[in-house]
């Protein structure tokens, strides 16, 4: 039940038809395990805890720089130093004690990876690498928790959901990750956010949107991303989707699946 206080700081979803009283009570119920306490985490973790989601888990090994606060606004310029799972649980606090903070300042593995995957409702990824990427997609599919996955470039981003578990409306497996990106692109390729630079509010608008999507997924309203792929460029103004489709010869829930674990992630990632 909501106390009254709870319907007091949420009363305007309580008068959203898509939300109301049993909605609220489900965010209040439920988990999200963020991985990534920056750029993307930042917005997401601010709206997931103002939103009322009951657990929100944080997985971060950084400590807080200063250069992270131009766009990291979960962080404040009296964090610098401190480690970022800390100084995020702080935020929320302040802005949420309904909430509970769930930290984990370890690196995500693939001998861990199962055991915190599967100890939340849904998982929202917004890491900065492509190992961790594929960790988190296969350790979602082996534990069937749902995943949205959002990426930042400096003036663009890309945000879409993976129920790889599941199958679609014409018994066909849903895709995962590997039928949108069967291989990380060559090292040196994709440069790392330190050398090519990025507009603060991108990050702001990718990770806000990532919120919107696992709201969707906690309530089971709307349309999801399921299958379907936003791109979004801040130069240009633009939002768009295209669609992408299960890949029978993915590893993962293709037709032949060569990946029946983790064991394949054998090197450490953040």
């Amino acid at each position: 039940m909501l106390t009254d206080e709870e319907i007091a700081r949420y009363r305007r979803h309580l008068v959203l038809k898509e939300i109301g009283g049993e909605g609220q009570q489900r965010l209040k119920a439920a988990s999200v395990l963020v991985i990534g306490a920056g750029g993307l985490g930042s917005p997401l973790i601010l709206y997931l805890a103002a939103a009322g989601v009951g657990r929100i888990g944080i997985i971060e090994t950084d400590r807080v720089s200063l250069d992270n606060l131009q766009r990291q606004v979960l962080h404040e310029t009296e964090a610098v130093g401190k480690r970022k799972t800390r100084s995020a649980a702080e935020t929320v606090m302040r802005l949420n004690p309904h909430v509970e903070v769930q930290l984990f300042t370890t690196r995500l593995v693939a001998e861990n990876a199962l055991s915190i995957v599967g100890a939340f409702d849904i998982v929202a990824d917004g890491s900065d690498n492509f190992a961790t990427r594929y960790l988190v997609n296969d350790a979602c599919y082996f534990a069937k928790r749902p995943l949205v996955t959002a990426a930042v470039g400096p003036l663009d981003g890309q945000l879409t959901t993976f129920r790889a578990f599941e199958t679609d409306a014409d018994g066909q497996p849903n895709p995962n990750y590997r039928c949108l990106f069967p291989a990380p692109p060559p090292e040196g390729t994709v440069p790392a956010c330190s050398e090519a630079g990025i507009l603060g509010a991108v990050a702001g608008v990718l990770g806000c949107l990532q919120a919107v999507e696992v709201v969707k997924e906690l309530l089971g309203i709307g349309e999801g991303l399921v299958g379907r792929l936003l791109l979004y460029d801040a130069l240009q103004a633009r939002v768009s989707t295209v669609r992408y489709a299960w890949d029978p010869e993915n590893p993962l829930n293709g037709e032949n699946p060569r990946l029946r674990d983790l064991s394949h992630h054998s090197a450490p990632v953040a």
